[in-house]
């Protein structure tokens, strides 16, 4: 696997767009044109590749839910066409332990792939640590994979750094996660965000960062949040 390094950006920046979701989306739309600030990788898989899209039909009631809640600061979550089965998404916890999506079954998740070289990763962090903290519960948790390479002090230093303490620290340094998901045509830089329900589909997606403590956004994950049994905060 290989990470193309980023092109220097040019003398005359995009304009500036109402919060994260308009800087993200501008420098994703740049990046898949000149390689800056995307995330490229070969076409190996790693074991995370048994995303199996049998198990998880279309609900009309998600995608509504999607559909209806991406406004304003989320307006570019997408609701997947082709649902899949996400639980078996592997990667290690800040122990170095092996987890899955399907661990962590029985709640609606928000599952961000993030690095600390991605400066809208960065930027939408902490919004994602305030997220945790107002809607984080038995029903609900935002899942931060990092996906650096190598070993952890780096993103475990940002954490300290940003002053992140409510969210956990899970690391797939393999890029596989990454790597499957540009297998299935859902990944082209980073973030990239997942919503998989309590059952661990996969039911939306979002590509580019949001500011994901907004009333938009926490709108959003209530209506999923409602009809996958729970309640949140």
């Amino acid at each position: 696997m290989s990470v193309e390094s980023p092109i220097p950006p040019s003398s005359e920046p995009p304009k500036r767009r109402r919060g994260l979701l308009g800087i993200g989306l501008a420098a994703l739309c740049l990046g898949a044109l000149s390689g800056a600030g995307v995330l490229y990788v070969m076409e190996a898989r790693s074991g995370n590749e048994a995303l199996s899209a049998n198990a998880c039909p279309l609900d009309d009631g998600i995608a509504k839910a999607l559909d209806d809640g991406a406004r304003g600061e989320v307006a570019g979550v997408k609701a997947l066409d082709e649902p899949f089965d996400a639980s078996a998404i592997a990667f290690k916890d800040g122990d170095e332990k092996p987890v899955r999506i399907g661990d962590l079954a029985g709640k609606t998740l928000l599952v961000n792939l993030w690095a600390t070289w991605c400066v809208p990763c960065r930027a939408e962090m902490p919004a994602l640590d305030a997220l945790e903290r107002e809607r984080g519960d038995e029903a609900f948790a935002v899942v931060p994979i990092n996906v650096d390479l190598g070993a952890p002090e780096k993103p475990k230093a940002f954490y300290a750094e940003t002053g992140l303490s409510h969210l956990p620290f899970y690391r797939d340094e393999t890029m596989g996660v990454f790597t499957d998901l540009k297998a299935r045509g859902l990944a082209l830089g980073l973030p990239v965000t997942l919503l998989v329900d309590p059952a661990g589909c996969a039911r939306g997606i979002l590509s580019g960062p949001a500011e994901w403590a907004s009333p938009d956004a926490l709108k959003l994950i209530d209506g999923l949040v409602g009809l996958g049994g729970g309640t949140a905060s």
